[in-house]
């Protein structure tokens, strides 16, 4: 990692009030009521149960996709995680109630989807509409790549970890070990859009200069793709998934990043038929980023409740 006083300071291109007419441009744009809930990797054969904004969701497999209800069984009010589906239905573990996809008296159903990367469940939220699916940006096709999740939680709220990543000056300062020569194409952005010039470090002396955009296609999503460079058509969706107040009362958020990678180098296309020795390495790069983003956002949202107006 090169030495802090080797690296060029970036506070004065990092202006709190650009950072925040983008944030304000994101936080307009209506999710719809849906809620990501991580790596669709994780819905096999059993239920899985998933907390969005304190309340309690069960995911399962069915013959034509994905189902989603209350996390708590009607009867005797079990959680739901880790249950057995017979033909397209749940049934608890407790006592074998078997309810059914769409929901039924007593016991709501939410509308579920599986995207191919992600989970995705919709809730009625107050202020959102009922959009029929989540606002999908375009990903490299699925033949040719591989994707890789992962999701660290942290005491803040969904607009923390947008702002964070609506802060891209913050990466070669942060993140030395990650990225070097990072600049902004003001001439290229505005509220709506970042373009970046930035070089991914492979190691002290070695990196892949690459340009990106980084765009909100809702108050809880951002992501980031690659245009010019190694890896172009390569996406990285950063979703925020309110998971409610923590014991100090404080507001919890998910976060559920997904990189899917593409190169039209041939030795990729060969690599990526072994994807499961491709993806820990992927995680592995992903989790210790948000290791640091996730104490920036965590401290955005304790200055907020402070009181403390940094402008964001």
């Amino acid at each position: 990692m090169p030495r802090r006083d080797r690296l060029e300071p970036t506070w004065r291109d990092a202006r709190p009030e650009r950072i925040r007419r983008s944030l304000d441009a994101a936080l307009a744009r209506d999710p719809g009521g849906w809620y990501c809930v991580g790596d669709r990797r994780a819905l096999r054969e059993r239920s899985v149960v998933r907390v969005v904004g304190g309340r309690e969701v069960v995911l399962w497999r069915t013959s034509d996709g994905v189902a989603a209800g209350s996390g708590s069984c009607p009867h005797l009010g079990a959680l739901l995680d880790d249950c057995e589906v017979h033909g397209d239905r749940l049934r608890c573990r407790w006592h074998g109630l078997a309810l059914q996809p769409g929901g039924q008296p007593g016991w709501p159903g939410f509308e579920a989807l599986d995207d191919g990367v992600l989970l995705w469940v919709r809730l009625p939220t107050a202020g959102e509409a009922d959009l029929p699916a989540p606002r999908l940006t375009r990903r490299p096709d699925p033949a040719r790549s591989v994707a890789a999740v992962v999701e660290v939680a942290g005491a803040c709220e969904p607009r923390d970890v947008v702002a964070n990543r609506l802060d891209p000056w913050h990466g070669s300062w942060f993140h030395p070990y990650a990225f070097s020569h990072l600049e902004v194409d003001e001439q290229a952005s505005d509220d709506d859009l970042l373009t970046v010039d930035v070089t991914y470090r492979l190691s002290r002396r070695w990196g892949v200069p690459v340009r990106a955009e980084f765009a909100c296609p809702d108050a809880r999503t951002i992501v980031m793709t690659i245009t010019e460079g190694e890896g172009a058509g390569s996406v990285v969706e950063t979703h925020a998934t309110p998971l409610g107040p923590g014991p100090d009362g404080r507001g919890r958020t998910m976060v559920v990043e997904a990189t899917i990678a593409t190169s039209d180098r041939p030795g990729f296309q060969v690599a990526r038929r072994a994807a499961g020795l491709m993806r820990p390495g992927m995680r592995v790069a992903a989790r210790r980023l948000w290791v640091d983003d996730m104490t920036y956002a965590e401290r955005s949202a304790l200055l907020r409740i402070r009181g403390e107006d940094h402008g964001i």
